[in-house]
């Protein structure tokens, strides 16, 4: 049913290769550059486990109750197109997503896709009485994606 699962979307064009892209995405060590939730908690603590990059890299983190804790697995890792994520949240409350990004080659660069998509938990049904996935997570996307292009740009 389609009630029972989110999708949230959002894209942009940067003026890099796939190639490096890619490297700030499938290295999570790279995402305090420009994860829209980096700001949140100033004493964030973030643990990093198996390889440097790609397929089985983990990264998870702790910290206020704006932040929480959770916990993201590279699943699938392709360079330079394509990176899968499991992303499980344990506070706020519990949930499990599959993030992916596509990252493809454009004349001037690179167009990247962030997804999310996920099941309603009882917890994301009662918060989403108040706020949708869509407006609560859309403007992080928007955000992430702003700030990854302008890091990635940066670096080129």
């Amino acid at each position: 049913m389609a009630d029972d699962t989110y999708t949230v979307e959002r894209s942009t064009t940067i003026a890099a290769p796939p190639h490096r892209v890619y490297e700030q995405i499938a290295d999570l060590r790279n995402w305090p550059n420009w994860s829209p939730w980096e700001d949140l908690d100033p004493d964030l603590r973030r643990t990093y486990s198996g390889p440097a990059a790609g397929t089985g890299a983990v990264y998870e983190w702790s910290g206020n109750r704006r932040a929480g804790e959770g916990r993201m697995e590279i699943t699938r890792a392709e360079n330079p197109s394509d990176v899968a994520i499991a992303l499980d949240f344990v506070r706020p409350f519990k949930s499990h997503s599959e993030t992916a990004f596509t990252i493809g080659p454009v004349e001037d660069g690179s167009r990247v896709t962030w997804r999310m998509t996920g099941r309603r938990t009882l917890g994301l049904r009662i918060f989403g009485i108040f706020r949708s996935m869509e407006s609560l997570v859309g403007k992080d996307f928007e955000k992430g994606l702003a700030r990854l292009k302008a890091h990635t740009e940066a670096a080129s």
